[in-house]
């Protein structure tokens, strides 16, 4: 097959961890890689936010296309709506011109999928879409700090009536889409995010430490991602803040992340505001900012934390929980959205609820009280997250997806289409 990657705001080259870089690099860097090595032909487009950028950059064997919309700088993601005509027009005439047609396009996030449709109009290419976000479920976490504008809720109206597929990334995010935007269930499938086994698996925690320079002896904390206000690390922080005051245990925390390599108030202005509540809890002294770190970086700290700790108020996947568990890590994680489906409650981890400290804390002290059930869920992890969540299954799955879309092979039965939500309700393997 000939496969359409279309992601406008998150280049698979781009280094996860900044404000709009995170887990939506990371899923079409990660798909598009098993895509090319199960032999289909993969070109994945995004906007073109450098002026020195080539218009096409090799990535693997990956052909990835920076298009031009808009001013060639980085932009929020949130004022990047009215390029989008330009973006989808670029991707007609580039469609066009090449000598192979092709087969799909997947769309990834609504602004992708805004372009994608103008093409699917245009050209007749099938459409896969997959959200990572939906902006009702968004504006109800999140209120008058969400920057997209109301248009955003019709756009993504035609997306799930228009789409020949819509994929959610877990149980929740299909519910989401039924509830909020009146989603056919026959025409959405459920795959999740994954995980590279090379890129992630268990070290020895003491090397892991002496590599990072941390103490071997201090029970540790580790948060690591986009630091944004709606990944709730302010309640990592007042948690760390309470286990010290309530139950008398002193934790140093690591907050790994940001816009730059060292940890820069102006250039993530969030690590301003973290270090004021840090202060105000009395636990300055325990928080550490490490700054952004590379992906080969990253399965040091996943490895030398005794606990990894995730409590965004909302969370379609979060593929962070994985990459800890596959690194044999225990996980406490918000009972929300992809988090819910991805920590087994206390087996792989604990679930609590989003916004409150003393549910952290509490699991937190429990931990760091019972060292060998803290081993025995981090093995439980390591377990489900080589079953049930690795990129090369998610690339099969997508690959199935995407052939009975572009109707290369038969369509799912009636059968078939009821058994996938239960399987994953069951918590089952897509693979």
């Amino acid at each position: 097959m000939k496969i359409a990657l279309i992601s406008e705001h998150a280049s698979p080259l781009a280094v996860a961890g900044g404000v709009d870089s995170g887990g939506q690099n990371i899923y079409v860097a990660n798909v598009a890689r098993q895509l090319k090595e199960m032999g289909h032909q993969v070109d994945v487009f995004t906007r073109r936010d450098r002026a020195l950028l080539p218009l096409v950059s090799d990535m693997e064997g990956v052909r990835v296309i920076h298009v031009p919309a808009g001013p060639p700088m980085q932009l929020p993601k949130e004022l990047l709506l009215p390029f989008m005509d330009e973006f989808a027009a670029f991707l007609i005439e580039f469609f066009r011109r090449e000598k192979t047609p092709y087969d799909v396009m997947h769309a990834n996030f609504f602004m992708s999928g805004l372009a994608a449709l103008t093409v699917k109009a245009a050209l007749g290419v099938p459409l896969v879409m997959t959200f990572h976000a939906l902006g009702r479920v968004r504006r109800i976490h999140q209120g008058a700090n969400d920057g997209f504008p109301d248009e955003r809720f019709a756009i993504e109206d035609d997306l799930v009536a228009q789409s020949d597929v819509v994929v959610a990334e877990c149980p929740q995010d299909e519910a989401d889409l039924i509830e909020h935007y009146q989603a056919d269930p026959a025409r959405i499938e459920i795959v999740p995010c994954g995980f590279d086994a090379d890129e992630f698996h268990p070290m020895d925690r003491a090397t892991a430490r002496d590599a990072l320079g941390w103490q071997q002896d201090q029970f540790t904390v580790l948060q690591l991602g986009r630091l944004v206000q709606r990944k709730g690390i302010d309640n990592v922080v007042r948690g760390v803040g309470l286990l010290k005051k309530a139950f008398r245990t002193s934790a140093q925390l690591y907050v790994v992340g940001g816009n730059s390599d060292a940890p820069n108030e102006k250039a993530t202005p969030e690590i301003a505001r973290l270090r004021g509540i840090a202060r105000e809890c009395g636990v300055a002294d325990q928080t550490n900012f490490v700054g952004r770190r590379g992906r080969a970086q990253l399965r040091y700290f996943y490895s030398a934390a005794d606990v990894f700790v995730t409590t965004p108020w909302y969370e379609p996947f979060g593929i962070t929980p994985v990459e800890a568990m596959a690194c044999g890590t225990p996980v406490v994680g918000a009972d929300v959205g992809g988090i819910r489906y991805s920590v087994a409650d206390g087996i792989t981890g604990f679930l609590v609820p989003p916004r409150d400290p003393a549910a952290l804390a509490a699991r937190l002290n429990l931990l760091r009280r019972d060292p060998a059930l803290a081993r025995r869920m981090g093995e439980a992890g390591l377990e489900r997250a080589r079953k049930e969540f690795t990129w090369r299954g998610v690339g099969e799955s997508l690959a199935q997806i995407y052939m009975r879309t572009a109707r290369l092979v038969p369509a799912k039965t009636a059968e078939e289409r009821v058994a996938v939500p239960l399987r994953a309700a069951a918590g089952a393997s897509f693979r």
